[in-house]
């Protein structure tokens, strides 16, 4: 189908069992509808009106591995509310796929994950991206920039998991690496539309507003609770991320992938 190129998933999978929701948000469910044939199961009583399988989920516009579209955090010019500009009547089913689709760049940012303040977030600044940039080349207009954490480690089952979000937002730990909003301002002003994030958000544990109003009001898109990135090399490959199109959602789930060259 593409020869020459490797697919790198790049999506956690979604569960209840998994912290792929919020904290308070509503938790993600999914149930039985129709079996191939009748069952009584711990949810109760499951039809069967023909030999078929199919379920139903509650989910919502941000779990697992998703993008944030301008409405996230913008709300419509006549709205009277702050941040309110014309980005804010861009919902996600508006948002071209183009703008998901294109050369990636990886900035790792791993080191950062280690120190740090509890309950705060370590800032990514212009000086990690000009770091980069030294030993990596300039970042082109148009290139998606993907900051590689390694905060997906916490992305498990159990207690282990509470590591991913809930325990940064309890102030018990430290944050995961959030950039900072010069950092998301002089990205955009350099001609990035699109950031990606191995972290549960681009907003910093201590300030979830700044960082998203920055980015999002400026008609940038983040895909966030990525996973794999460290597959990836800092550059030379073609990410996509195809969300769920949904009208006027806020956001959604999808795919995120790497066509990554078999050279590399």
């Amino acid at each position: 189908m593409l020869p020459g190129y490797r697919v790198i998933d790049l999506t956690v999978t979604i569960s209840r069992k998994l912290p792929a929701v919020w904290p308070t948000h509503m938790p993600f469910d999914a149930k039985m509808w129709n079996y191939y044939v009748p069952l009584v199961e711990r949810q109760g009583y499951v039809p069967s009106e023909a030999p078929y399988q199919t379920r139903y989920s509650i989910l919502g516009d941000h779990v697992g591995t998703h993008f944030d579209a301008p409405t996230h955090f913008i709300p419509p010019p006549d709205s009277g509310l702050p941040h309110a500009n014309e980005w804010g009547l861009q919902t996600a089913d508006k948002v071209p796929l183009d703008d998901l689709i294109g050369s990636g760049v990886v900035i790792d940012l791993t080191s950062l994950a280690k120190h740090g303040t509890l309950g705060e977030s370590p800032w990514i600044t212009i000086e990690h991206i000009n770091e980069w940039e030294t030993k990596n080349g300039k970042i082109k207009p148009g290139s998606i920039v993907l900051f590689y954490t390694g905060w997906d480690k916490y992305y498990v089952e159990g207690v282990e998991g509470l590591a991913y979000t809930s325990n940064p937002l309890k102030k018990s730990v430290i944050g995961w690496p959030a950039p900072h909003f010069s950092t998301i301002r002089y990205l955009c002003q350099r001609g990035i539309k699109c950031l990606g994030t191995d972290a549960p958000s681009i907003g910093a544990v201590q300030d979830m507003t700044s960082g998203h109003v920055e980015g999002l009001g400026r008609g940038m898109r983040y895909i966030e609770e990525l996973t794999g990135l460290e597959k990836l090399p800092p550059r030379g490959f073609i990410f996509m991320f195809l969300p769920v199109k949904i009208e006027n959602s806020s956001g959604g789930t999808g795919r995120a992938i790497a066509l990554l060259p078999e050279s590399n």
